[in-house]
Order: structure tokens, then C-alpha cells, then sequence
């Protein structure tokens, strides 16, 4: 989930302590880190080495993200003038991402996961300038200035497009929207304020002709809504068991999921057996990817991701 290779020892060493977006400018570098955990760990897929703020940044909006905390805003998201700031993402704005998944695509002997942020997650940070534990000031100018917001997914939802389109264009073979925070919503707010703009995206992504997946964490009351919007994969966390995903959500739809990440961080025996329940709670039939419930720990032992790995290869 997410780059699994951050609690490598080969991914600290190269990936130092500068700037993730500046480092990102760097196809060759990026290639090489989108490498590491295929290779460590034996994969079924690389994920590219990216970050959800890309367009933001890309566009001129200020955005950095901090080490340790993450995304940080200069000017934070405070008005219909703000809208001029978030102008659409164009090819040449980026042009080191389709540089570095074309030489990916040359190396790799799996396929490549490209992604974007969701509307709703991107706009939690470009509004609270920063990480949020409440998103008390998202949730306030959704409500009180609806035609605002909906500006605002729109410009957000065009920015998801244009980058997967991008990446697809030059060799990503599936696609993930992260959508990470939107389990603050409670279904009827999901419905009305975050629906449509993923809505708008995964249609995109189907003209595309390449599978998506729609992922969150917190969204037990959501995943009928996600499946809604138009994946064909749903991104379960480990709050839902699998089977009950999958009778919620019915045999259109493929999961992924579902290892809490701290369960990796406990003795071999007991993700062992965890990753068992997790893989019989799929059950026998098809449309599953094993996964994390959310990102590796970045302290989690490497040794540990290799065996879990090798045990859903072999069980699997």
C-alpha cells in the first residue's frame, strides 16, 4: 500500500533529507525508488513513487510537504479567489512523471499502479493548510458556502484526471484514487459534497480502459457510496472484514485489502495468522488483492513485509 519501500533501509539512504516534491523532478530517481520494494519483496505490482500534492504544486499553489507531518500549505484555501490559484494541470507541468514511468515500464516485469489524491482529500489539506484530526474548517465551507466548494472539486477532480490520464498515456496499467481522509463524511455529506467530483473521476478513468481502484480508511459507512462512484476495485481498511465487504458490496466489485499495518510490527507468528484470517475472510473467490489496510509503518522490519509476501504467493 502506498510506497512500500519508505521503511527500507535502501529507500532512507537515497531518499535523504530533502524535499519529497524536488525529489520527484527526478525520473531516474523516482524509477529507482518505485523499484525498491518490487524487487525486495517480489511484488505482484509497483506503485510509482509520487505524492498526492503533485498538481497543487505543479500549478503554483504552495504547497511543500513536511517530513514527518506532510502536506503544508503556504496560503491555505480561503475564498473564490483562491479558485484563480488552482488553475488546471496541464502535460507540461509535469513533465518528469511520464519520463519516469517510461523508463519504468522498460524495466519493470510487472505492472505499474499509477494514482492521484481525492478530490476531498487534496481539497482537507489545501484548506486546513496541513494535516487535520477534526477538518473542522473543510466541513465549515462545505456547508456554509456550497457553490465555493463545488468550484473547488471541480478544479480538484480535473487535476486527478489530467495526472492519471498522464501517467496511463505513458504506461501505468491501473490506477488508484486516494481518497484517504473522506471517511470524515458521514454518508449523507459524502453523497452531496464528495460523490460527484469522484464521481467525474473514475468516469474519466473508465475512457481510459484501465481498472481503478478507490480506496479510503475510516469508511465502513461508505463503501457502497465509493463503489458508487465508479471503481472496479474498493480499498477496504481493517475495520470491515472482507466478507462482509463483499456482500455489501456484491460480485461487480473487487476488494483490496485488508492487514492492519501494526500487525506487521508484532512477532512473525502473529501476522502469520492474521494474514490467514484476512485471506479466508476474502474467500476462495476472485476479485481480491491482498494489501494493507493502509501505508507500511515506516518502522516496520523489511524482513517481516518479505515473508508476508512469499505466505499470500503461497496460499494465495
Amino acid at each position: 500500500m502506498r510506497q512500500a519501500g519508505r521503511s527500507l533501509p535502501e529507500y532512507r539512504a537515497r531518499r535523504g533529507g530533502g524535499s519529497i516534491l524536488e525529489m520527484l523532478r527526478h525520473p531516474e530517481l523516482v524509477a529507482e525508488l518505485t523499484l525498491q520494494p518490487v524487487v525486495r519483496y517480489g511484488v505482484d505490482a509497483a506503485i510509482l513513487y509520487s505524492d498526492i500534492m503533485v498538481p497543487a504544486a505543479a500549478v503554483g499553489f504552495g504547497v511543500e510537504v513536511s517530513p514527518g507531518i506532510g502536506p503544508v500549505v503556504d496560503r491555505p484555501f480561503r475564498g473564490a479567489a483562491d479558485l484563480d490559484r488552482l488553475r488546471p494541470l496541464q502535460p507540461d507541468d509535469v513533465p518528469w512523471v511520464p519520463e519516469a514511468i517510461r523508463i519504468l515500464v522498460k524495466e519493470l516485469t510487472v505492472p505499474l499502479i499509477g494514482f492521484a489524491g481525492g478530490p476531498f482529500t487534496v481539497a482537507s489539506y489545501l484548506i486546513e493548510g496541513g494535516p487535520s484530526r477534526t477538518y473542522a474548517l473543510t466541513k465549515t465551507l462545505m456547508h456554509a458556502q456550497p457553490a465555493l466548494w463545488n468550484g473547488l472539486m471541480e478544479r480538484l477532480a480535473g487535476h486527478a484526471i489530467t495526472s492519471l490520464q498522464i501517467q496511463v498515456e505513458a504506461g501505468a496499467r491501473a490506477v488508484q484514487v486516494f481518497d484517504s481522509w473522506v471517511g470524515a463524511l458521514s454518508p449523507a455529506d459524502y453523497r452531496r459534497f464528495a460523490l460527484p467530483a469522484s464521481r467525474q473521476v473514475f468516469e474519466a478513468v473508465a475512457d481510459l480502459g484501465v481498472p481503478g481502484v478507490h480506496f479510503g480508511v475510516g469508511t465502513a459507512a461508505l463503501l457502497e457510496l465509493m463503489a458508487e462512484a465508479g471503481a472496479d476495485v474498493v480499498g477496504v481498511d481493517w475495520r470491515v472484514p472482507l466478507s462482509q465487504a463483499r456482500a455489501r458490496l456484491g460480485p461487480r466489485y473487487a476488494v483490496q485489502g485488508n492487514l492492519d499495518p501494526a500487525v506487521c510490527l508484532a512477532p512473525w507468528p502473529v501476522v502469520e495468522a492474521e494474514a490467514r484470517v484476512v485471506l479466508a475472510e476474502a474467500g476462495p473467490g476472485p476479485g481480491h488483492i491482498f494489501n494493507l489496510g493502509h501505508g507500511v509503518l515506516p518502522q516496520t522490519q523489511p524482513d517481516v513485509l518479505e515473508r508476508l509476501v512469499a505466505l499470500v504467493h503461497q496460499e494465495g
